[in-house]
């Protein structure tokens, strides 16, 4: 076995002799592997060249990292003073802190060199490829003593290229409560990094990750004490609104049958569709299931779809990151995130532009979305219930309406009756209403006509309840007295052709058009839980005879 002889300046203390250090070369010992020795004893010559810092040095180094970690509330020069810190006591030309993020399988950076500045570092690797990701996943400290012949970690190999980082030490962020990512410290000399300097540098990251994870912690708080205050304010809007329409008023047998099928449905999570004409109370159905639903606790959230912009919709029904458009100058939270364990009510479904009823669906099918502007997909526990007075499947048909969509709303449809379908309810509802706005007004109704009611009780009601509503509003405004004043010309103008004082002709007349007008909602399907003759509360073959007596034919035939 041939020996050579290198000479080298080891200098242990000042005064130290020069001598010989002799490396064997051998079959095993490839050139490239001796000159690697080589530079490790120059490595260890340079450091024994500096002042040597003795363990209370770097114990003192760790009070005073701990005390500004304690006392810096700002993160910037809170970076800044712990690189200084470390300079002191490690050889420290480059210093990063990595922070992943399981969710996005992201890593946030904040690195500083020697001579002041933060830099960006390119990384193109893939996550196997990241020095960080191994420290990561495998919570272990990783010395790269010759980073130059350094070919698993292309992002630690940029900082040999572009800053002459020579070796590198990684160490995990690491708490009981989570894993944060990592510390890394890099210098221009060869093997900077010995078992001391890496016990050392895990005192450091166990400090840095209490501070980084206590951050986080009052960043998560932060984050639900502002969820919940707009849930809160959320809340008292919807006590106000509430307090207006606290009970569903009638006992007639249309409004029961609705009543049973709210009691059906109510104990499950289905969706549900309720549909009917505009004013019909539907709101109204869709709180009563909410309030009879094991999530009755939570929030009732609720969206007019017509209400809000097309562009608008997206926002206002998932929400949106700072910065995710024009005029988005901080997070917010959409309905969906809101009302989660709770009951989203979106009226007006049908008016939901085509390309967000993908979101929508994808929403009702796998329970998850993603803010505008974010990548983050978020879970939400929601039911919803969804309300129109469009017919969503002729909709379908004419390609306005997403079919799958369409299928996954009406599992269990609930149609509201107009109110002329419920006569009998109309002088119940017109006390209601007249109680109602006295007491706001400071009003003292007494008397009702008999013939005022019984005008009120022949009238069609196109508008159904919100007509008849906004008619006592302003009869109550028109009453001085206790006898209430109802403008009835206003009534009898807005009668149909054929009717007189809103009634038809005859009663034969009158029943003809009811089941016909009832046929037509139903497509003329007689039988089934939504045929016409459950609608009409009656039999099939009774319905049949009518249609027969009346001359009622299905056109086509």
């Amino acid at each position: 076995m041939s020996e050579i002889s290198v000479p080298m300046s080891v200098r242990h203390t000042p005064g130290n002799l020069i001598r010989s250090v002799r490396v064997k070369r051998s079959i095993e010992i490839t050139p490239e592997r001796a000159e690697e020795r080589i530079a490790a004893i120059e490595a260890r010559s340079l450091r024994l060249e500096q002042p040597e810092q003795s363990a209370v040095g770097r114990y003192q180094a760790l009070i005073r990292v701990s005390a500004a970690m304690a006392a810096e509330r700002d993160a910037g020069r809170l970076f800044l003073l712990l690189a200084a810190e470390l300079r002191h006591v490690v050889n420290c030309d480059f210093i990063g802190i990595s922070q992943y993020d399981e969710g996005t399988n992201k890593t946030q950076w904040h690195l500083t060199m020697a001579g002041g500045g933060d830099h960006g570092i390119t990384d193109g690797a893939t996550p196997e490829q990241r020095l960080t990701q191994w420290v990561y996943e495998r919570q272990l400290p990783f010395v790269i003593p010759f980073l130059e012949r350094e070919t698993r970690f292309p992002c630690a190999r940029t900082l040999f290229e572009q800053h002459g980082i020579r070796s590198l030490c990684a160490l995990p962020l690491t708490t009981t409560h989570r894993r944060i990512g990592s510390l890394v410290t890099g210098s221009v000399q060869p093997a900077a990094y010995d078992e001391e300097d890496v016990e050392f540098l895990r005192q450091v990251a166990n400090q840095i990750a209490i501070t980084m994870d206590n951050a986080l912690a009052y960043g998560e708080i932060q984050e639900l004490k502002d969820k919940l205050a707009q849930e809160k304010l959320y809340l008292q809007d919807e006590v106000r609104s509430e307090l207006n329409f606290r009970e569903i008023v009638g006992k007639s047998v249309a409004l029961r049958r609705v009543l049973m099928l709210v009691e059906t449905v109510a104990p499950t999570d289905s969706t549900v569709l309720i549909y009917g004409e505009t004013g019909t109370g539907k709101e109204l159905i869709a709180r009563a299931i909410h309030n009879l639903s094991s999530r009755h606790s939570n929030a009732f959230v609720k969206l007019n779809c017509a209400a809000i912009p097309t562009g608008l919709l997206e926002s206002e029904l998932f929400g949106h990151e700072k910065g995710a458009f024009t005029g988005a100058i901080a997070q917010s939270i959409g309905r969906f995130e809101l009302a989660n364990r709770g009951t989203v009510f979106l009226d007006e479904i049908g008016e939901v532009p085509l390309d967000l009823q993908t979101k929508l669906l994808r929403v009702l099918q796998e329970r998850e979305f993603e803010r505008l502007g974010s990548t983050r997909t978020l879970r939400t526990d929601t039911r919803l219930i969804a309300a129109t007075n469009r017919d969503l499947s002729a909709m379908v048909q004419q390609q306005k309406f997403r079919s799958d969509l369409f299928y996954r709303l009406n599992v269990f449809p609930v149609r509201v009756p107009p109110l002329r379908e419920r006569a009998e309810d109309i002088p119940l509802l017109v006390r209601h209403f007249v109680q109602h706005f006295a007491r706001r007004m400071n009003r003292n109704i007494e008397t009702i006509p008999s013939e005022t009611m019984e005008a009120l009780s022949r009238y069609s009601w196109p508008g159904n309840i919100r007509e008849l509503e906004n008619l006592i509003e302003r009869a109550v405004i028109l009453s001085p007295g206790p006898v209430l004043r109802v403008p009835l010309t206003e009534l009898n103008s807005r009668t149909t052709p054929g009717q007189v004082n809103g009634k038809h002709r005859t009663l034969e007349e009158a029943e003809r058009a009811h089941i016909l007008a009832t046929l037509k909602e139903t497509r003329w399907v007689l039988s089934g839980p939504n045929g016409g003759a459950i609608r009409l509360g009656m039999n099939r073959s009774t319905l049949q005879f009518r249609m027969k007596k009346l001359s009622i034919v299905r056109p086509g035939t």
